[in-house]
């Protein structure tokens, strides 16, 4: 085949195209062979897909990931094989098999991207609308990274510098958590981000015009995005050559984020398949397979097939990767030179190692005095912020009630924002009120690497943030969640306010760690644990829900095996326990005042403080025993939430002291006393387990 260029400003030949239409086919056979799958959008998005990693991306196959690199998003997860296939082709380490083994028990192509699961993949993408808030914050933290590594370089000239290209498609753009993400990347005037939309009209009920009639494309200009639009071929295909041309456009738009939309047809150019809502989500059928192949110049009769010079020409990828990768170097080596201190942060923040001496500084509170925890936790940030330059956060407009601002005087916003504070490196974030983006958007952060994240709002919020959380679990990631406003000890604002069900319901989440503190000194121990916890290693790493009181609580003499989940916080006196009482959060206190009770009553009572669950349940059996003695049947756990949590902790004996309804609007004080949330009613449940053990 030729290899001789067609347009003058993108290099494409007869083989790049070969190479396109050998993806469509893939696409079309790997949804066959399993019977199910998503084949129309990754045809029609074929070129575009193609464009990026052939043609614009600056990556190497061979090492993935590589510093420098750019980064790429599909947000349409569903649309799976438009990333595998490109994977495959440009040699990633992905195999033919794997595309024939699509959507199959152990195979390296699940349904949707994985990460950690297959090389090239940046996130996992599946619920619509994610991708694009993941790439957003992948762009936040790479002016962020520039701002702690090279600062003073000129745009364009640091080995810090890259981009961050994401596909959408119409659903991910209905989905509420694009337009929050959407409008964070305008205001913060990301102009290393590039949105790519799919414009193909179409979705699983049929034409978009079923749900949507707005202009996007308006829509993004009032975000302050840079917008163009790339019109098909005359054929209905994607034009490479304005696509690309559009590409560069974008990246050479410094101030503003960019959206490109793509018209598209569905599934092009199956002759009967393309533009219809069943080419999104089903297999074409055998027959519009062979007739999709013929109208291509492909074999009907063969299944997979990839000519050995388009995946010869397509493997070239790796050989501009390794010439990227090596002028990168150059570049990187000379930054290295030129800043040795700030190499050496470089190396120990790549490592996920902290400073030396960062604990020294930690603070520390006086035992008895009532402290909020979330003012604690502001404590520890204040503390630490002057110390881990990596570290930085904010808050969903809540920080003042959160204490989540580590630096008042350096706010991370546009060199031209109005704000005195604002700096476009600063170590404060405003996510303003979005939390489902915001939660997305750290996922992206910790994806992206060398910060760490966190970011803050009241818990009964954390069900905005919900979808977004899991998919911090299930990618293993080190992102830190600060949720306030614990319980009904918020008092007056009422039971909108006041969460019930998120503590055991975010429990429920395999993989995040809820950590709830009973004083300012638990506070202290959960946040060191939570940074001496961070890597950012696939299947080590683990997400944490700080989970705080707005009212203030006893202060207790710090323990250092609160890093351990649960542990003796006050043991019986006068013999061994006859009773447990464990208690999370401000309920701790109460434990401690029935104890008081029940051992003037001569019952020995132990009080086990239990701030994280699934730090408790991470200890040997041993340790578990020396706090919760299997011996030991009567038990009481209480919290101001549901009870689901705790059934296993008090078994057949034991008694739960938790609220199963909504609370009220008053003041805290109040509503813990009339909803039974006292000392005298944990030492009566107390004694009705006891009864229930003699039994």
């Amino acid at each position: 085949m030729s290899t001789k260029p067609t347009t003058t400003d993108l290099q494409w030949t007869e083989l790049d195209q070969r190479a396109v239409d050998t993806a469509r086919v893939l696409a079309a056979d790997a949804v066959q062979k399993v019977g199910n799958g998503h084949p129309g959008t990754a045809m029609s998005l074929a070129p575009a897909a193609y464009t990026l990693f052939q043609k614009v991306m600056r990556h190497d196959p061979a090492d993935a990931d590589w510093l420098g690199r750019d980064r790429f998003v599909l947000s349409a997860g569903h649309s799976s094989l438009t990333l595998y296939i490109q994977l495959y082709l440009a040699g990633f380490g992905l195999q033919l098999d794997d595309l024939k083994a699509f959507r199959t028990w152990g195979s390296k192509t699940p349904g949707h991207p994985e990460y950690g699961h297959t090389t090239g993949v940046e996130t996992t993408t599946g619920p619509l609308g994610q991708g694009v808030a993941n790439a957003v914050g992948m762009a936040m933290a790479a002016r962020f990274e520039r701002g702690l590594f090279d600062p003073e370089a000129a745009p364009g000239t640091s080995p810090f510098d890259h981009h961050i290209f994401a596909i959408a498609g119409d659903g991910c753009l209905q989905e509420g958590i694009s337009a929050e993400a959407s409008s964070m990347a305008g205001h913060q005037k990301l102009g290393n981000l590039v949105l790519l939309w799919d414009d193909n009209h179409i979705s699983i009920e049929g034409d978009t015009e079923t749900a949507v009639s707005e202009d996007t494309m308006k829509r993004y200009e009032a975000y302050g995005w840079h917008v163009q639009r790339v019109e098909p071929k005359e054929n209905g295909d994607l034009d490479p050559e304005a696509l690309f041309a559009a590409i560069e456009a974008a990246k050479a738009e410094t101030e503003r984020p960019s959206f490109i939309a793509m018209r598209s047809i569905i599934a092009w150019p199956a002759p009967n398949a393309q533009n219809t809502e069943a080419a999104h989500g089903s297999a074409l059928g055998d027959d519009e397979v062979a007739a999709t192949k013929r109208v291509l110049g492909f074999d009907p009769e063969k299944s997979f097939e990839v000519a050995d010079e388009v995946i010869a020409h397509t493997r070239e990828a790796l050989d501009r990767g390794r010439e990227a990768k090596a002028e990168w170097e150059k570049s990187f080596a000379a930054w290295r030179t030129a800043n040795p201190e700030r190499a050496a942060e470089y190396d120990r923040i790549e490592a996920t190692d902290l400073p030396e001496g960062w604990e020294s500084h930690l603070p520390t509170f006086e035992t008895g005095k009532g402290v909020a925890t979330r003012a604690a936790s502001g404590k520890v940030l204040q503390a630490l912020g002057p110390v881990i330059p990596e570290l930085w956060g904010g808050s969903a407009d809540l920080a003042g009630s959160n204490n989540t601002t580590i630096d008042k005087t350096s706010s991370f916003l546009p060199a031209d924002n109005p704000l005195p504070e604002a700096d476009p490196y600063g170590r404060t974030i405003h996510f303003g009120i979005r939390e489902h983006s915001m939660a997305a958007e750290m996922n992206g952060i910790a994806l992206h690497g060398n910060t760490r994240i966190y970011g803050g709002t009241f818990l009964v919020f954390s069900d905005y943030m919900r979808n977004s959380v899991r998919l911090s679990a299930l990618m293993h990631l080190p992102v830190t969640y600060v949720w306030t406003h614990d319980s009904i000890g918020l008092g007056e604002d009422g039971p909108t306010h006041q969460p019930v069900e998120h503590l055991a319901s975010l429990r429920a989440i395999p993989g995040l760690n809820v950590v709830r503190p009973a004083d300012a000194n638990e506070t202290v121990i959960a946040w060191r644990e939570i940074l001496k916890r961070y890597t950012k290693v696939f299947g080590k790493g683990a997400p944490h829900g700080l989970v705080l009181t707005r009212q203030g609580v006893p202060t207790y003499e710090a323990n250092e095996d609160a890093a351990k989940g649960g542990y003796v916080l006050l043991d019986a006196e006068g013999g061994r326990p006859q009773v447990i009482l464990i208690g999370t959060g401000s309920e701790v206190q109460l434990a401690v005042e029935a104890r008081e009770r029940l051992q003037a009553e001569g019952i020995p009572t132990r009080v086990v403080s239990m701030p994280s669950v699934e730090w408790f349940d991470e200890q040997d059996q041993e340790y578990k025993d020396s706090v919760l003695s299997p011996s030991v049947k009567a038990r009481v756990a209480v919290e101001a939430g549901i009870g689901l949590t705790w059934h296993r902790f008090v078994g057949d004996a034991g008694r739960i002291v938790s609220l199963e309804h909504f609370g009220a609007s008053a003041d805290g004080k109040v509503l813990f006393r009339e909803f039974g949330f006292t000392g005298d009613a944990v030492a009566a449940a107390a004694r009705e387990s006891l009864a229930a053990a003699q039994r």
